[in-house]
């Protein structure tokens, strides 16, 4: 009789074991209790919700957003209402029409439609037990991708960073403990466990960028490089820490020039810190991001500007960078009342 061919050892991105160490790390600095768990359905929030109970038990609830984008929708609610049963787990669920306006990304829409559901979670709460963490599923391959979209957009330092590991909003903590392991890991945790859960549909949609990645780049990343998961996160990281440092430079020279910032001061700035300090500004306090083209013009006319009679008004965003006087102006639309 033949001998059985040898069954070959999971690769290191494949090992369940990962996701428990990632936890472990996790609780070594817990977060505040209690805490609210994302859950799509899929196996990453599915992991995430299972090891948080293991963990936390008695003080993990679930949030689900019923993005209301497919029919699948209501699978994916019925799907995380019977696993919170069988896990005595609350769950509450916030349905929201996250439909993409023209020219905007479906990505990003249903992005903002997801944390203003998570906001009206975290006001509902407050009435009982209010949650003090919510924790995201997404892991290592999402890092990846995330940082390939934004190389292939041109993207600076921010969007190089990729998604956080933690940040604030709105009063309220959001941490991803796992961010460092590799999508396989948390499928073969599941399977350890004879866990189930549910796959969206559109993952395989190759209309999406993220799903060409995820499907083409990601397995000849793994052939060329096997250790590229931990290496990119590792230059997110680096790309994290200099975009920190440019923000603290920037909250610093916006302290010197003024809010609106006075033109005479700004042009006594480097080239390099006046557009810094214009990107912090404009997005701080006006949610705009420019374009490299309406940032590099702007900056052009800045330098231009040094008589009293020089004119700016250029097209920033969804408003106009003016010139009043001796400050730069950023007013939405085609010139509303925003001063600052």
């Amino acid at each position: 009789m033949d001998a059985l061919p040898p069954v070959p050892a999971p690769s290191a991105a494949e090992r369940p074991a990962l996701l428990d160490a990632a936890m472990d790390a996790f609780a070594a600095l817990p977060p505040a209790l209690p805490l609210a768990v994302a859950l799509s359905g899929g196996a990453d929030s599915t992991a995430l919700l299972l090891a948080c109970v293991e963990r936390w038990p008695g003080q993990v609830q679930a949030w689900h957003v019923h993005h209301g984008l497919q029919a699948a929708a209501d699978d994916f609610e019925r799907f995380c209402a019977g696993l919170c049963a069988r896990l005595e787990v609350p769950l509450q669920v916030r349905r929201v029409d996250a439909r993409h306006a023209p020219g905007e990304s479906p990505e990003d829409a249903a992005r903002q439609h997801r944390y203003a559901a998570f906001d009206a979670l975290a006001d509902a709460s407050r009435a009982a037990q209010p949650i003090r963490t919510v924790l995201l599923a997404q892991h290592a391959d999402d890092q990846v991708e995330t940082m390939l979209l934004a190389l292939s957009r041109g993207a600076g330092l921010r969007g190089l960073a990729a998604m956080p590991a933690q940040w604030q909003r709105d009063g309220m903590a959001y941490r991803r403990p796992l961010l460092q392991v590799p999508g396989p890991a948390i499928r073969a945790w599941l399977r350890a466990r004879d866990e189930r859960w549910i796959d969206d549909p559109t993952n395989v949609d190759a209309r999406y960028t993220r799903n060409r990645i995820r499907a083409d780049l990601l397995p000849a990343l793994e052939a060329a490089f096997p250790q590229f998961r931990a290496t990119f996160t590792r230059s997110a990281q680096h790309a994290a820490q200099a975009q920190q440092l440019l923000t603290e430079l920037a909250e610093q020279d916006l302290q010197s020039v003024g809010t609106p910032p006075r033109i005479e001061a700004l042009q006594a700035l480097s080239m390099a810190r006046q557009a810094n300090l214009l990107r912090h500004w404009l997005a701080s306090m006006h949610g705009q991001t420019p374009s490299s083209a309406q940032l590099t013009e702007l900056l052009t006319q800045i330098a231009a500007c040094r008589t009293r009679g020089h004119r700016i008004r250029l097209k920033v965003g969804l408003g106009h960078a003016e010139r009043h006087g001796d400050r730069l102006l950023w007013r939405p639309g085609n010139g509303g009342t925003g001063t600052s």
